[in-house]
């Protein structure tokens, strides 16, 4: 198993809290109600719309200072909550 600095470690708890606090928010604002966010919950299942995806993106775009879409030059894009948590950790690396 690989070892992780406690610095990092405390950025992708940061990051992981981030983005599930903004999922969260943008529901209440939205009127959305949420699915029970986890790891393996696909994206399209979570109770958001493309509207609040798009506030999603912008919210995290400036709470994290990166939007990982812009500069996805593989063309994969996440399709869970899980992998859009990594998707914004690796953008940050």
């Amino acid at each position: 198993m690989k070892h992780i600095p406690q610095r990092e470690m405390t950025r992708f708890m940061s990051t992981r809290l981030t983005i599930l606090a903004a999922i969260r928010e943008v529901a209440t604002e939205q009127a959305k109600t949420l699915a029970p966010l986890a790891d393996d919950l696909p994206l399209m299942e979570t109770g958001l719309d493309s509207l609040c995806f798009a506030i999603l993106v912008a919210r995290l775009e400036e709470a994290l200072g990166a939007d990982p879409f812009t500069s996805a030059g593989d063309g994969r894009l996440p399709s869970t909550i899980g992998e859009l948590i990594a998707f914004y950790e690796n953008a940050l690396v």
